[in-house]
């Protein structure tokens, strides 16, 4: 008798044996665990390992061989299909290389823009299944006004994913579906800035430009607070007047934005300190940590708060494609209705068949597969554009940050240069770079950040030819 895998392990008080088959050969399928072309067991010697019925097994496999995970013919095995999802890059076809065009015809607009991810490799054909279906099926409770917050199918979803990723710790009615992180922010700055009356955020200096207007258009003094190799330090803030008493602190702790520094855990906990003390809410933005280059991910500041003083914040804007529009919030659970109620008030929503294709992309393990495929890929970029500037500008650049993420910072060894000129010159060929000046409220550093999302190899060669230009 064929003895049961070690892997599939199952809950026989959970219930619906055949769904936890599915999902567990499933699983395996998607991250390349079960090759293409490996050999299925028979249904019959496989449910006597594990000691279900052969029903349960067959229709664990006819639902796998349905949605093309699994292929047979009358008289011959069941093995995994080859799916092209699952290969690995350097067995693809080779992308078409940049096209030459002429000096006033810019080859690379826009390439190494920070912090856009690259849609080139989205699972389409799987999107669109889901998109479909749900278009088609959608629950009549999806279509009423019942879900200011989001469907709880995506809630869960999402918790299901940020609790095993990022040690993230709440309940569903704690997570708020929006459209963007800007959306995010924008309504936890209003919702605290009511709240307690008090007019001040803190947030890091260099620091997400966005979140800087957003924070003062919702009618906060903003005070930067420096950062450096450990990230921001609230130690060199005077919290004691109360005009510099915050209502929020707008952090990046895992990968900070733009230095790509993660906050060591000494000012993790002083950070969550002052916070305690003052009664104020920190919104982590958590915006690209599922991207990290040989180290597991940051665990998340939120999962190390006791004194439920985090709103966590995420997006799939990075994690997929800018253009699902889809973002959420992990609120403190004494922030919740209020919260709600802002939301509410802004009628900031995602459209319910995107949330429910989106939830359903989730558990079928989709989401998994694509970022461990685009780690790959990325990590093979960011040790590129590293190796690029390295090699050529080790004297006159010094890079930060590089595990993780999808922009990479790199300093001026001359404290007098000027970012802003350098960039401006080199973006003349439509890079994208951005002078890292642009991200400081008080004294600046002068510096570029790279992205390097498609960061191609002669996309790298052609960025080094022409930075050697600018730079002499």
């Amino acid at each position: 008798m064929t003895s049961a895998p070690t892997w599939l392990s199952l809950d026989r008080n959970g219930g619906d044996l055949t769904g936890q088959i599915y999902r567990s050969l499933r699983d395996r399928i998607l991250l390349g665990q079960l090759p293409a072309g490996h050999k299925l067991p028979s249904t019959r010697a496989f449910a006597a390992s594990l000691g279900v019925a052969r029903s349960t097994a067959v229709e664990a496999y006819d639902r796998l061989r349905s949605e093309g995970y699994i292929e047979a013919s009358a008289g011959a095995a069941t093995r995994v299909a080859a799916l092209e999802r699952m290969r690995p890059e350097h067995q693809r076809n080779d992308r078409a290389p940049v096209e030459e065009k002429r000096s006033d015809q810019p080859s690379y607009r826009g390439l190494f823009r920070p912090g856009v991810p690259d849609v080139s490799d989205f699972p389409h054909a799987a999107w669109s299944r889901h998109l479909a279906a749900r278009s088609r099926s959608l629950r009549i409770h999806h279509l009423g006004y019942e879900n200011p917050t989001g469907i709880r199918e995506l809630r869960e979803a999402i918790l299901e994913h940020i609790s095993v990723t990022r040690g993230v710790i709440a309940e569903p009615e704690q997570v708020m579906i929006m459209p963007s992180t800007r959306a995010a922010i924008d309504m936890l700055a209003r919702t605290m800035l009511r709240r307690n009356g008090r007019k001040t955020a803190w947030m890091e200096d260099p620091g997400y430009p966005a979140a800087r207007l957003l924070l003062g258009d919702a009618g906060a003094e903003v005070v930067p607070v420096p950062c450096d190799d450990q990230g921001i330090d609230v130690s060199r803030v005077d919290g004691g007047e109360p005009a510099l008493i915050p209502a929020l602190i707008y952090v990046t702790p895992s990968h900070q934005y733009p230095t790509g520094a993660t906050l060591s855990l000494p000012r993790r906990l002083a950070l969550l300190e002052a916070a305690r003390g003052h009664e104020s809410l920190i919104v982590e933005d958590d915006y690209d940590s599922d991207f990290q280059y040989g180290s597991r991910p940051i665990a998340a500041l939120q999962g190390i708060d006791r004194a439920e003083v985090v709103a966590y914040v995420g997006t799939f804007s990075k994690v997929l494609a800018p253009g699902l529009r889809v973002a959420y919030a992990i609120v403190p659970r004494w922030l919740v209705s209020e919260a709600s109620e802002m939301l509410h008030r802004r009628g900031v929503a995602v459209s319910t068949h995107i949330q429910a294709a989106l939830a359903d992309f989730i558990n079928e393990g989709r989401l998994r597969a694509y970022l461990r495929r685009m780690n790959q890929q990325y990590a093979e970029r960011m040790g590129r554009t590293i190796e690029m500037l390295q090699s050529h500008f080790g004297g006159r650049l010094v890079i930060s940050g590089g595990n993780g993420g999808l922009q990479l910072a790199a300093w001026f060894c001359d404290e007098t240069a000027d970012d802003r000129a350098v960039v401006a010159k080199v973006n003349a060929s439509g890079y994208g770079l951005m002078p890292m000046s642009d991200f400081f409220i008080g004294r600046s550093a002068p510096g570029i950040l790279f992205g390097i999302s498609r960061a191609e190899t002669v996309a790298v060669e052609r960025l080094a030819a022409d930075l050697r230009l600018v730079l002499g």
